[in-house]
């Protein structure tokens, strides 16, 4: 199997003013110098992106976006742009979070859009997908992970040139504490990669990271990195420390 470099990513959501990301970002710098062989990366707020790509700007953390729009400008009033991340200083864009599909419409067919937009801007775009408590009860856990995938990559071109990062964040467990089990969470990775490799072939299902996302902390993450299928984390809440986070980098 080909080494896949694990990532860390911390989504700050809408935490942290421009000072306090400065801060948090700067602590972070220091905690993590060390680290050797894995990747890591930090989602600001956009109005921090620019000061946070300053201060990391030497270090081992790139810098995520928490959202893009699939247009390169217009009137579109309170979206971003590919062209204005990547003028911030971002290499990475989550796209398709639940809190975005549950609060904000977004849909299959919109993730599709901005991935495309990310992806051929020269982003790497963070898939998320995941269930609801009740699809998971209904035992449609499979179904609702097939439709997420296929219609966010649809007709999109993965090479080595195109990469992406998958995020599973069961919604049952995003910043509710529950985290799935270590049967569940590799049962679902698996699948996730036997997917990519029917749509895109063995040499991007094996390259690609697959994360898992869901009330990672320090005390479960080394369990959760030993799973096969686990390629690193996408972090909300333990992320906002830097003390915390670092824990969990250096899992």
């Amino acid at each position: 199997m080909e080494y896949r470099i694990p990532l860390i990513a911390g989504n700050w959501k809408m935490y942290k003013t421009c000072n306090e990301a400065v801060d948090a970002a700067s602590r972070l710098v220091k905690l993590v110098s060390d680290i050797d062989g894995v990747d890591i990366m930090i989602a600001p707020p956009f109005t921090s992106l620019a000061v946070v790509s300053e201060v990391i700007r030497d270090s081992r953390i790139d810098l995520g976006a928490q959202n893009i729009f699939w247009e390169k400008e217009g009137a579109f009033t309170g979206e971003i742009s590919p062209p204005m991340l990547i003028s911030s200083g971002c290499q990475y864009v989550i796209i398709g979070h639940s809190e975005r599909r549950q609060y904000f419409g977004e849909t299959d067919e919109t993730v599709n859009k901005r991935i495309k937009a990310a992806s051929t801007s020269g982003l790497i775009p963070i898939l998320c997908v995941g269930e609801t408590e009740t699809q998971r009860d209904d035992k449609k856990t499979f179904s609702v992970l097939d439709k997420q995938v296929k219609k966010g990559l649809e007709s999109l071109i993965l090479d080595e040139h195109h990469s992406i990062v998958i995020a599973y964040e069961p919604v049952w467990a995003i910043g509710t504490g529950k985290t799935a089990t270590q049967d569940q969470v590799q049962e679902v990775h698996s699948f996730l990669r036997d997917m990519l490799e029917n749509n895109f072939g063995n040499m991007i299902a094996k390259a690609t990271r697959i994360l898992y996302g869901g009330s990672v902390k320090p005390d479960n993450v080394s369990e959760l990195m030993a799973l096969p299928d686990v390629d690193g984390a996408l972090v909300g809440g333990a992320s906002l420390q830097p003390e915390s986070f670092s824990k969990i980098i250096h899992f």
